[in-house]
């Protein structure tokens, strides 16, 4: 179902590519969004326990729209990269393909935002501040992940 990479002497391992999810916070989220045109999204993110988790408004949107239309998605991550003297860079990517859901269990919405904002926020009581504020207006979104590959790439 999903393709094999062509440069399989390029390919990360599984423990490498859940650790460019772990450590990197960024990504991007590609969907099918309005009249079947791709809509991509930089978004902040945190793994836990085998998914990808994001927050969102609860606020009609486009990403929010295009998951409710169409749940399957893919969601690329790059780590910083080492550049050289000259000018090319090293760095490793993961894609993951997989389909998205909202969470909709408070307690459960919670627990991941707690991970999601342990991440970002300089302390845990900053984190259960801003989900005590904001909860109510917050969409959690869950990537299971159905397939994943990364690889290294070396610009020469």
């Amino acid at each position: 179902m999903f393709r094999e990479m062509r440069r399989k002497k390029q390919a990360l391992s599984e423990e490498e590519c859940i650790e460019i999810l772990i450590n990197e916070p960024r990504g991007v989220l590609a969907v099918l969004g309005d009249d079947d045109y791709p809509y991509a999204v930089p978004l902040s993110h945190v793994y836990v326990d085998g998914k990808i988790y994001f927050h969102g408004t609860v606020m009609e949107s486009h990403k929010r729209d295009a998951i409710e239309k169409h749940d399957k998605v893919s969601y690329c991550v790059i780590d910083k990269g080492v550049k050289s003297d000259s000018w090319w860079y090293k760095f490793k990517s993961v894609i993951v393909f997989g389909k998205m859901r909202t969470i909709k269990d408070k307690d459960t919405k919670i627990e991941k935002l707690t991970h999601l904002g342990n991440k970002f926020f300089p302390s845990e009581e900053e984190t259960k501040s801003e989900i005590d504020k904001l909860l109510d207006v917050t969409e959690l979104y869950e990537i299971t992940i159905e397939h994943m590959s990364g690889k290294i790439v070396e610009e020469k």
